[in-house]
């Protein structure tokens, strides 16, 4: 498949939608497209951070490439909000999975079409665990750039994870970047464009300055970061991935330390008839922030989920 940004015709009434939903007792952020009549339903788990809206341009060229047969539902993390909704509470990678089950079991639980699962990074790692905990409801799963297990010759995990490691240097760093939140919106838009974001798509701006800038959400951030450092030192559930490889699949980047690509190497070697893809057009691990990346990996997810359903009904 091969779309420029050109040929997508959105109609307005098709764009992802914000929602606010209260899932055992937390302030969820949501973003989603209901289809008329879907015929499956997809649920993204995002990475950390765990802003949906950073997601918005993937969610709707995936609805487009879907041809309007799925709604398509984005599930932030807890407290990676825009509002300090939970007080300053810090939420570790378990009780943020245990989030996304009550969400399932809340939300999709009397749902009769297939759900498929969608993860990008830690999302990946989420979303096998929540397809571990309800095979039931689960029929495909698929993830992006995934972090499933730590890389020990990353030095910037190394650094990242050092840094989240520490209350101290968590407080610091959120504290600094929470100032930056105190300036008018349109100078913080600003500086996020002139520093780290020039080629950015506008949501991605948008999402930084609305939701980074909180100091309660960098914290969050940088606690996750700290659990998920300490849970993925563990070896992966290969036992699992194998019983379930003909419902998994996962996409790599040639250059990504979160998902290396002697992690494909391991899986290929772990569940070799799973599969497994390497994007080598030049996106990059945050393809979320650039609207050429999100396109070509929703062109990849639909493309793998139009495969699945034409293998499922033969």
């Amino acid at each position: 498949m091969n779309m420029s940004l050109d040929k997508l015709d959105f109609k307005a009434e098709r764009h992802a939608k914000f929602r606010l939903c209260n899932v055992a007792s937390y302030t969820t952020e949501l973003l989603e497209i209901c289809a008329d009549d879907p015929t499956l339903h997809v649920l993204f788990i995002p990475g950390n951070p765990g802003v949906v809206s950073f997601y918005k341009d993937f969610v709707e060229f995936l609805y487009e490439l879907l041809e309007g047969k799925a709604s398509i539902t984005a599930v932030g993390h807890i407290s990676h909000t825009k509002k300090n909704w939970e007080h300053g509470r810090l939420f570790s990678l378990q009780e943020q999975i245990d989030h996304k089950i009550d969400f399932i079991r809340q939300e999709l639980q009397n749902l009769e079409i297939p759900l498929l699962l969608v993860g990008h990074s830690i999302g990946s790692y989420i979303s096998i665990e929540l397809f571990k905990r309800s095979s039931e409801k689960v029929s495909y799963c698929i993830g992006l750039y995934p972090f499933l297990t730590l890389n020990s010759q990353a030095m910037k995990q190394i650094v990242i994870g050092k840094i989240a490691a520490s209350p101290i240097l968590c407080t610091a760093l959120s504290s600094i970047i929470a100032s930056l939140g105190l300036l008018p919106m349109w100078a913080l838009r600003l500086v996020v464009r002139n520093s780290l974001a020039r080629s950015w798509s506008a949501n991605a701006v948008e999402a930084t300055c609305s939701h980074l800038s909180r100091y309660h959400t960098m914290r969050n951030v940088l606690f996750m970061a700290m659990t998920e450092f300490r849970k993925l030192s563990e070896i992966p559930d290969w036992q699992f991935i194998r019983e379930r490889q003909g419902q998994i699949a996962f996409l790599f980047g040639v250059d990504d330390h979160w998902g290396p690509l002697q992690m494909l190497e391991e899986i290929a070697k772990q569940v070799p008839n799973i599969a497994v893809s390497i994007e080598r057009e030049g996106h990059t691990h945050g393809f979320c922030c650039f609207e050429a990346g999100s396109l070509w990996v929703a062109q990849h997810v639909a493309s793998l989920i139009k495969n699945w359903i034409s293998s499922s009904t033969q």
